[in-house]
């Protein structure tokens, strides 16, 4: 891990293997500080009402605290409940999510432009082998 970028899982489950660091200098920069945290489903709803008022979990929130900077949250639970909704499997989802947290902070607003880089991205960079647990 580098200094740039960080990953803290403050759940009890596993998360899968996936190549977080080389996606994040992809999408944002080497020199763009990330921190990726996966939050339980509690901490997530109170995070989601504290800052969009709406008080319920949601699967992630982007937070950009500068220009070079910010924080990606992720719940693992919800995520995984939502794989049949998305017809993926739980690596295949969350990396999506990472991805699309990503090009949040690059500054992308939902759209068919922001489809089309999540779509490059994530066919980029799933590899089904690399996929372990940790």
């Amino acid at each position: 891990m580098q200094d740039d970028f960080s990953v803290v899982n403050k759940t009890k489950g596993k998360i899968p293997n996936l190549p977080f660091s080389l996606i994040k200098k992809d999408i944002l920069n080497d020199k763009y500080h990330l921190s990726l945290a996966f939050i339980s489903k509690e901490k997530m709803q109170k995070f989601n009402n504290e800052y969009r008022k709406i008080n319920k979990a949601t699967n992630i929130l982007s937070f950009s605290l500068s220009k070079n900077e910010g924080e990606i949250l992720i719940c693992p639970t919800l995520v995984k409940e939502q794989t049949k909704k998305f017809n993926r499997t739980f690596p295949q989802l969350l990396q999506f999510l990472v991805i699309h947290g990503m090009l949040h902070l690059k500054g992308m607003e939902h759209s068919s432009r922001m489809d089309r880089a999540e779509e490059f991205y994530d066919k980029k960079y799933f590899n089904w082998n690399r996929c372990r647990i940790r």
